[in-house]
Order: C-alpha cells, then sequence, then structure tokens
C-alpha cells in the first residue's frame, strides 16, 4: 500500500481534497528507489517517521547508539551498492552518525545519512533552541555532499539527488538535513505523487579511454615480474567473474587488500599473499586495481617497496584525482572497474605470453616456506591461547563455512587474522578499511546479517569490542544469526603493563578475567567461555549450527599482543628520559 493513501482527506464547500505531508513523502521517495531497509536511533523529532516507515513495510532496525547504526548504513552500502540509510535525531544523535558518514566516505561506502534538525529561522539567529545546530554546515566538509530540505515539494527531487551522489563516480557518504517543521507540511496528493523521482542510471558506466588501455597492456606485456594489487573498490564493483579472468588470462600473481579477500579464494595458485613482502618489493610492473597507494601500502614508497624508479603503476580508479597521489602512476587507466578490466581483457587477445616463470617460482617457493612456518604455530593447542592458536581454529572454521560473513576488528586480533584466516568467496571478509577505526564490529555485524541473510561471525579484540558492546542486545532482540568472538587479554596489545606510580590501573589494561560472555546471557543471547583452540573451535560450530545470538569469552594470554599490531611505527616515541 502506498503511504499516500494514508493522506489526509480535508473537506472543504466544494470539494474533498487528498493531502499528503513530509513524512510520507519521504517515505515514498525512498520505496520508489528501492530502499528496503532503515538503521537508526529513534527520538525527537523523527520517532514518528520509524513507525511509518515501519508500517509501509521498511524494515527499521533500531540501535542503542547511532554511530554503530551508522556504520551498519555504510557497510550495507558496500554489500549491495546501494547507498545504505541511517536515520538519527539532531545534535548530538547527528554528530554520533557523523563519525560513520566519514568513514563511508573515507572508504566509498555509498550511504545516506538523514538527521532532524532544527528549525533554521531560530538556528540562523542562534537563539537557542533544542538541540540547535548548523548540522549541514558541520556535515559537509566530512562527506561527498550534503543538502536541506526546507519544502515538501523538494522531497522527492532531494531524496533522488542523494542517491546519486551516494553512489555515482567514486561513492561515498551523504547528508540530507530535515527541519522538523518538514515532517508536518501538508500538500496535494497529486502534487506529491508528481513531485518524486526515481533515479535511472545512478552510477552509469565510466568507459575507459582505448589509448590508456593500450598503454597500459604495453606496460603489462614488457614485465618480467608483474603484480596485481585488488583493493576492497575490486570487491565493491561485483565485476568478480571478469577481475578472476583477467588474473587467470594474464598468469599475473595477485595480493588482495583485506576487504578484497575471497574475490579469488586465498588458496589461489595465483594468489602472492603469503609472500607480500617480496612481491611487492621485487615487482616491476603493479597494477592496481580499486586499491589506493594510502598508507595501508607505504603510499607507493620507502623500503617496502623496490627502490625509486625500478617499479611503474598502472591505476585502475574511476575518480582522475587519485593518480599521481603518492607516486608517479606511468598508466592511469579511469573508468568503472567492470569496463576497465574487461577492456583489459579484451586487448590481451589471443597471444597473451605469461609472465616469466623464474618471477613465479620464486613467488611459490616464498609462499610454501611462509605458510609452512605459520602451520606450526597455528596448531598449537595450547592453554592459555595465543592469537595465533585461536586464529588457528577459527581458519578451520571458515575454511568449513566459506559462505559465512567475517567481520574483524581490533589491533593484533585485526592484524593476524588478515594473514591467517582464508577467504574463498567475495565481500565476506568486512573490517576497519582505510581509516583503520575501532568500533566497526556490532554496526558491521547487525548490517551483514540483516542484509545477506548468512551467519555471521564477529572476531573482535576485548578493546574494539568496548566500542560497540552494547549492540549485543541490538542482536538479541533482532535473533541474529551472529556469533561473536571476544579475544580477551584483559587490555589494549596486551593485559600486563602497569602504572609506575601504583596508584591507577596501567591506560592500557582493563579489569582481569573479564567475563563478556555473561553480557551476552543478561540479554537472552548463548554465552560461552573458552580457554583452550579445541574448545574455541567446537562453540563456534555450535554457534553457527544454531544461528542463535552467541557470544564467546576466549581467553587469551594477556602478555600474547604486540603493540598497535603492525603499525606500531605511527606511535611516537620519546626520546627524552626525564631525570629524576
Amino acid at each position: 500500500m502506498s503511504a499516500i493513501a494514508h493522506s489526509i482527506d480535508v473537506p472543504s464547500a466544494e470539494t474533498e481534497q487528498e493531502l499528503t505531508d513530509g513524512f510520507h513523502l519521504i517515505i515514498d521517495a525512498l520505496k520508489l528507489n528501492g530502499v528496503e531497509t532503515i538503521y537508526g536511533v529513534p527520538g525527537i523529532p523523527i520517532t514518528d517517521f520509524g513507525r511509518m516507515a515501519q508500517e509501509e513495510g521498511i524494515r527499521v532496525i533500531s540501535f542503542r547508539h547511532e554511530q554503530n547504526a551508522g556504520n551498519a548504513a555504510a557497510i550495507a552500502g558496500f554489500m549491495t551498492k546501494k547507498p545504505g540509510i541511517c536515520l538519527t535525531v539532531s545534535a548530538p544523535g547527528f554528530l554520533n552518525g557523523l563519525t560513520a558518514l566519514a568513514n563511508a566516505t573515507t572508504n566509498c561506502f555509498p550511504m545516506i545519512l538523514i538527521s532532524g534538525s532544527s528549525e533554521r529561522e531560530i538556528v540562523d539567529l542562534q537563539q537557542g533552541d533544542y538541540e540547535e545546530m548548523d548540522q549541514l554546515a558541520i556535515a559537509k566538509p566530512l562527506c561527498k555532499a550534503a543538502f536541506r530540505v526546507l519544502h515538501a515539494a523538494d522531497i522527492g527531487i532531494a531524496v533522488a539527488r542523494a542517491i546519486r551522489a551516494a553512489v555515482s563516480g567514486r561513492p561515498g557518504g551523504v547528508y540530507l538535513d530535515l527541519p522538523a517543521k518538514l515532517f508536518s507540511q501538508v500538500m496535494d496528493a497529486e502534487e506529491g505523487r508528481k513531485s518524486l523521482v526515481k533515479v535511472i542510471d545512478a552510477a552509469p558506466a565510466q568507459i575507459p579511454a582505448p589509448s590508456a588501455v593500450e598503454r597500459a597492456l604495453e606496460l603489462l606485456k614488457g614485465a618480467k615480474r608483474p603484480l596485481i594489487i585488488l583493493g576492497k573498490g575490486a570487491a565493491y564493483a561485483q565485476a568478480d567473474d571478469e577481475v578472476r579472468a583477467l588474473v587467470e588470462t594474464s598468469g599475473i600473481p595477485y595480493i588482495p587488500m583485506s576487504m578484497a579477500k575471497g574475490l579469488l579464494p586465498d588458496t589461489h595458485p595465483l594468489a602472492a599473499g603469503a609472500a607480500r613482502s617480496l612481491v611487492l618489493k621485487e615487482a616491476d610492473v603493479v597494477l592496481l586495481i580499486g586499491a589506493r597507494l594510502n598508507w595501508l601500502l607505504s603510499h607507493g614508497k620507502g623500503k617496502t617497496w623496490g627502490a625509486p624508479g625500478t617499479q611503474k603503476f598502472i591505476q585502475i580508479d574511476i575518480e582522475p584525482r587519485e593518480m599521481d597521489s603518492n607516486v608517479e602512476i606511468a598508466a592511469p587507466l579511469v573508468g568503472d572497474i567492470g569496463s576497465c578490466v574487461s577492456a583489459l581483457l579484451a586487448g590481451m587477445g589471443n597471444g597473451w605470453s605469461m609472465p616469466p616463470s623464474d618471477w613465479t617460482d620464486k613467488i611459490n617457493s616464498r609462499k610454501e616456506a611462509n605458510i609452512a612456518k605459520m602451520a606450526q604455530r597455528l596448531l598449537k593447542n595450547s592453554t592459555p591461547m595465543d592469537f595465533h592458536s585461536a586464529l588457528g581454529a577459527l581458519k578451520q572454521v571458515i575454511k568449513e563455512r566459506p559462505d559465512a560473513i567475517l567481520v574483524n576488528e581490533g589491533a593484533n586480533t585485526l592484524d593476524l587474522a588478515r594473514g591467517v584466516i582464508d577467504m574463498y568467496q567475495p565481500r565476506k571478509r568486512l573490517d576497519v578499511g582505510t581509516w583503520g577505526v575501532m568500533g566497526i564490529g556490532m554496526g558491521f555485524a547487525v548490517a551483514a546479517a540483516i542484509e545477506s541473510g548468512k551467519p555471521v561471525l564477529a572476531v573482535e579484540g576485548d578493546s574494539a569490542f568496548g566500542f560497540s558492546g552494547m549492540e549485543v542486545e541490538t542482536i538479541c532482540r533482532y535473533n541474529l544469526p551472529v556469533c561473536i568472538v571476544i579475544f580477551n587479554n584483559n587490555g589494549i596489545y596486551r593485559g600486563t603493563d602497569i602504572d609506575p606510580t601504583g596508584r591507577d590501573p596501567a591506560t592500557t589494561v582493563f579489569v582481569p578475567g573479564a567475563r563478556y560472555d555473561k553480557m551476552m546471557e543478561a540479554f537472552g543471547g548463548v554465552g560461552v567461555n573458552v580457554t583452550t583452540p579445541d574448545e574455541l573451535k567446537r562453540a563456534v560450530d555450535e554457534a553457527m549450527d544454531s544461528g542463535k545470538p552467541t557470544l564467546i569469552n576466549a581467553e587469551i594470554d594477556p602478555a600474547a599482543g604486540s603493540e598497535s599490531g603492525n603499525i606500531g611505527s605511527l606511535n611516537p616515541q620519546s626520546v627524552v628520559k626525564k631525570k629524576k
């Protein structure tokens, strides 16, 4: 039933006019454009909007904190290629959601943050309205686009512009500001219907220039040690068949960035992730597909890479300004990933020469040595567990359940899981992405379960879990098939630090022996405490089989962690010793 059918009939002396209002126009505009789910937190002035959206068949998932709802919307956008919708109240609620919106923009996830706001005439004169804030001005620098709607007749076009801005070109976050008065504005129902806009071809293909394709192919043909790097943009593109065909037709070894894992199975013969250090340093031509040369790839220079001038880069990206952002790009290929990869494939033809065998043999030799070395650490059935032995158990879980979705965050928990747990299908690994932020875990887990209907395994460091842990109530409330495993080593990085004064706990230490599993039980979920890899594997299998909301408290040796995981070098160190 259309929301317009719930409009108001106002009798007059001559005729009875059918009316509609802002509430129903927003809902109709979203439904017209295929929105099926909204993530948010209810409150003034958008509480009734959530009720009406539910009545009209839109699923409204209500969280305990707006940042987590925003993270859910963002990852829903990544998984579906449609903008995830987050709905918040004004001022503090908006600011909570804004963190997720900025993170979505940085990661190129399509998302729309819709927030109620105070009235313009009071905000502009700074007269002290309820939760007064110029939200549009604050949002603009942190997202791809921001719009405010003042008139009900403009709702349709505003929603259409927000959708197109979120998904076209390089995807990102969009803010839509809805002052409270807008919701109750009334207009003729037929005029309201006509004002709605269905977005056509929101993200049109952008075909690369033939000369750019030829330039890239010439570089690849002359390469002695070529390498492909797959970024999460390649996963987002959903050009899975084309990417696989390019790798296998070219015979070029590849490494996936963390959220691109599974585009091809990590066990594929051309996968070079286990020889990452070798291939980054020695490759002479590097093809970047949906990956940026940011900090995660050492900006394409430095000791991670070969000597300056010895490596040439080909980069596929839909954003021309990304080229040359850190190093010279010898062959920029501007366009959408599906079109660019298809053009490269077409240009290879039947006479393509595979990379020299001495290059691939060298990579395979390093891979085998590193995998064998790692295997010994993964198979320990020790008590207490360390990170490797615990991850060894979870590696087997995902191998046996390749369609499960893995959510992962933390420091050591994140960094080590990237290398240990193999992925077999695309868009099954969701993690902190470009910013490396903590707190995405429960929001991502909720959305992953809602959007996919698949079981979710959320592997969390105890510190990372603290940012969004209250959402276990949300997981229980909606009875989602989410199994959370907390690697509990009593602190951030390690649980063994001390305050030199003896006054307080160290800044990185939590309550020793905390039982996070009891939290889950308090909300009606299943809580389990485990101390060995075997116990961990059994508990996760049972949770995934049952589909019940489950939290497993995995006791990890408090001394097992290292400072900041793999990015300790980013933490400045004092060089001054204080005199006593």
